[in-house]
């Protein structure tokens, strides 16, 4: 493998972003007929309009909410309780967790009807929705420093693409079409420290966030087309993962790239530099 050379200069911005909000919406299930919900600690579903409690909760208990006739309605002991509104957030009492699909999230639960569906969105703190992110989209036994790269990466293209998913209601999907999620039961010890050792960094080009695009592998060389846009950080260069199968869409950077600059000593802030050009580091100010 060839030897690069990158010339590091690093400078920390405070970034100030107007009305800030550090929470961010990510749908789970989007347009079904029910769900499983639950919590892990005794919770409470509140009805979005008056702000009150419809339901509680049972600790490690399963429920099934539906859609019926425009509103939610809620299985208990194998009877269908109507809560009389088209919109809840379920949550649990305590510090703890809620489940759907098969999975525990932190922050809590969503639910609403719009056409006679049922959509489920985790409501979640951004650097908790990042701790279900890194080990979804890398390993968590790669290099810590393509760890790091990998988690910058990613809390920028959340950041840039607030809203995209609006015409749900959410602002990303919890699939590779924006970043694979997994909730809290996708977390480990190592990618949740990394999260630590990153939280709030994020990268700016023109004093803006940039929807930092990555991928598994190019097989050779990056791609400068982000379907159909020339962006100015992005540029063709060697992708460093000739040793694996070209796998993903060639924008941006290459994760199999990014483990093995890691492995020739490259830190996080180098790898990024090399991957998207002319950019500069910067960390929310809260």
């Amino acid at each position: 493998m060839k030897k690069i050379f990158i010339v590091l200069s690093v400078l920390i911005i405070n970034l100030i972003i107007v009305n800030p909000s550090y929470a961010i919406k990510i749908g789970l299930l989007t347009q079904v007929d029910q769900a499983g919900i639950g919590t892990n600690v005794n919770g409470r579903i509140i009805d979005v309009h008056t702000n009150k409690t419809v339901c509680t909760l049972d600790a490690m208990k399963g429920y099934i909410v539906v859609a019926y006739n425009g509103k939610l309605a809620i299985k208990s002991g194998g009877h269908y309780y109507a809560l009389g509104t088209d919109s809840v957030v379920a949550r649990p009492d305590n510090e703890g967790y809620v489940s759907t699909k098969g999975r525990w999230y932190r922050g809590k639960l969503m639910l609403k009807v719009s056409n006679g569906k049922l959509t489920v969105i985790n409501d979640v703190d951004l650097e908790d929705y990042m701790r279900g992110v890194l080990p979804s989209e890398m390993p968590s036994s790669w290099e810590y420093e393509a760890l790091k790269a990998q988690a910058i990466a990613a809390r920028s293209y959340a950041l840039a693409n607030l809203g995209k998913q609006a015409k749900y209601g959410y602002d990303l999907k919890d699939n590779t079409e924006d970043q694979a999620y997994g909730g809290a039961s996708a977390e480990t010890n190592r990618t949740n420290k990394v999260i630590d050792d990153t939280e709030g960094l994020v990268l700016t080009y023109d004093m803006k966030i940039i929807s930092a695009y990555y991928f598994a592998s190019a097989g050779g060389m990056t791609n400068t087309n982000a379907w159909g846009n020339s962006l100015p950080y992005l540029h063709a260069v060697p992708s460093f993962d000739d040793d694996v199968k070209k796998n993903g869409h060639g924008v941006g950077m290459s994760q199999n790239g990014a483990n093995n600059l890691a492995k020739q000593g490259y830190n996080a802030y180098q790898i990024l530099q090399y991957f998207y050009q002319n950019i500069k580091f910067a960390k929310l100010n809260n």
